[in-house]
């Protein structure tokens, strides 16, 4: 084999080691931000991205290994390292396509597990092929590196520690640096252009290979083109807002009469804004029922804390029927408060924490009437916020007479489901708990309170009520309001908390009835006409 000039410098080589290991993690935490907008966060995704892709490096070590004894040309590599950096580069430009495209095939063809095959899927094909590429390079690295046995434990060690420095940076500057400030297509594009340089700079070098490199440039340049050429829903022509921050994909939409954000493709609304100032038609609206419970009127003080803000929807209601209310709010994530304030009109005057809400309460002596928690989206539960260890938190700032809301997102008659498990959590701190089923929606509303029965409070108070749509509203949750008795005794702890699971199960159950009418209605029309209306 003939010797290539720039490998005598063993410098380059570990420098390759590092960029490989820095852009291997990129592209892990890149995956999770692709796929967050169409199948969550959650900790069973995680679990996807990160198994498929230790497949994918288990293949490249063995692929790597055997290419090098079989023929230890440093060529091959570097030509690997170019295919998986256009590759990478080509990700953010049809990566929506694809995950939509496995999703609508699946749709047709699976009754069951749809998220779970659906990530899997969309992991295996978009990722794989570069990460099994990239795997690749530290077998075939030490075979380029080691002069002789006496320091070759010395080679691997270099080699390693560079693989793993490069791999700290490639976890801390997506998620801190590159996605918030310019988002996760371009943070692809940065780190497939690092490979790009690697390889550039070897087949210039070594003077060959220069079309194949030129070409591999031109294909980056055309994915940086088209690269943010369209939205994540990009069905969706009507977006005031799309980006992201270190948490979430945002989107603020507008329609005839709200305001909507939503921080997932798929699963809908997490704050609403009504254009006319009415009532949503939705959960928060339940959720009134808490400060009324707690004996709230038009001209009673009373202190409320939302766990979950958002953009504010149910402060901004809580302002409005209870104006002498005092009202705070905790919100994880900083961007989803700027956006409150710039689309969503959320007054100055309720004042927003940028905190985590159990941090937030460990941290604080204050009491509340109402402590609203909504914390829960699609199948992304934080487990310590759903834990008896955590409701024990919540029971011990609410006054004598607070009560607690909790919005429970997927609504279940199962006894063995993530509802049930949260109910009889809450039941085992709290001695009265109501719960009741949004019309129309998937949610539940929870009602618990220590010492007031929460549907005796309603009915007592909902007749001081002025406004006239509120006070029927009242009226008709207090008509549908359901008292909660423990009967599976599963009790959610820091310790044990199955929430992703549990979630999935539910989340499955609720798309195979979606997925039931979709057949039923593809069987009457053509694909492209079902498309066109559901889009």
């Amino acid at each position: 084999m003939e010797t290539r000039p720039i490998l005598r410098n063993k410098y380059y080589l570990y420098m390759t080691e590092f960029f490989a290991g820095m852009s291997i993690m990129a592209v892990e935490l890149g995956a999770s931000r692709l796929l967050a907008p169409y199948f969550s966060s959650s900790q069973i995704v995680w679990t996807i991205i990160i198994g498929t892709i230790m497949i994918a490096m288990a293949l490249g070590n063995i692929v790597g290994g055997r290419s090098a004894d079989k023929d230890p040309n440093p060529d091959r590599l570097y030509r690997r390292i170019l295919i998986a950096a256009v590759w990478i580069a080509a990700i953010p430009v049809l990566g929506k396509y694809i995950i939509l495209l496995i999703s609508g095939i699946l749709i047709l063809t699976i009754n069951t597990n749809f998220l779970i095959l659906a990530a899997f899927l969309t992991c295996m094909f978009l990722f794989v092929y570069p990460l099994l590429l990239l795997g690749t390079v530290t077998p075939s690295l030490a075979k380029y590196c080691t002069d002789n046995l006496e320091t070759n434990g010395k080679i691997i060690g270099t080699l390693g520690a560079f693989n793993t420095i490069g791999s700290i940076l490639g976890t801390f500057l997506p998620t801190f640096v590159t996605i918030p400030a310019v988002g996760t297509a371009i943070t692809f594009l940065i780190f497939s252009a690092v490979l790009l340089l690697l390889g550039s700079i070897y087949f210039f070098s070594a003077k060959t290979k220069r079309i194949q490199t030129i070409a591999a440039c031109l294909l980056f340049i055309l994915c940086t083109l088209f690269s943010n050429s369209g939205h994540f829903a990009f069905w969706n022509q009507n977006l005031l807002y799309e980006g992201e921050s270190i948490y979430n994909y945002l989107q603020v939409k507008n329609t005839d009469d709200s305001i909507i954000l939503s921080t997932n493709v798929i699963f809908g609304v997490q704050s609403i804004m009504k254009k006319d100032e009415s009532l949503t038609g939705m959960y928060y609206d339940y959720a009134l029922a808490a400060p009324v419970m707690a004996g709230a009127s038009a001209s009673q003080p009373m202190d409320i804390l939302v766990l979950g803000m958002g953009t504010g929807t149910y402060a901004r209601q809580c302002k409005k029927y209870f104006p002498h209310a005092t009202i705070e709010g905790i919100e994880i994530d900083q961007k989803i408060t700027n956006l409150a304030h710039t689309y969503f009109s959320l007054p100055n005057t309720i004042p927003v924490t940028t905190y985590d809400g159990r941090a937030y309460l460990n941290a604080s002596d204050k009491k509340y009437d109402v402590i609203m928690v909504d914390a829960y989206q699609d199948i992304t539960i934080p487990f310590h916020m759903s834990s008896k260890e955590f409701f024990t938190v919540v029971n011990n700032h609410l006054k004598p007479n607070g009560i607690m809301v909790v919005n429970m997102n997927m609504h279940t008659t199962d006894p063995d489901g993530i509802n049930s498990y949260l109910t009889d959590t809450i039941l085992s701190v709290f001695r009265h708990v109501n719960t009741i089923d949004v019309k129309n929606m998937t949610n539940r509303e929870l009602f618990a309170s220590q010492q007031t029965e929460p549907a005796t409070a309603l009915s007592q108070n909902s007749t001081t009520l002025t406004d006239p749509a509120l006070r029927r509203l009242m009226q008709d949750i207090d008509t549908h309001l359901q008292a909660c008795q423990s009967q599976t005794h599963h009790i959610l702890t820091d310790d044990k908390a199955p929430v992703e699971l549990l979630g999935i199960k539910m989340i499955d159950g609720l798309i195979q009835t979606e997925l039931v009418q979709a057949k039923k209605e593809l069987e009457n029309e053509s694909i492209s006409d079902f498309l066109k209306k559901e889009l």
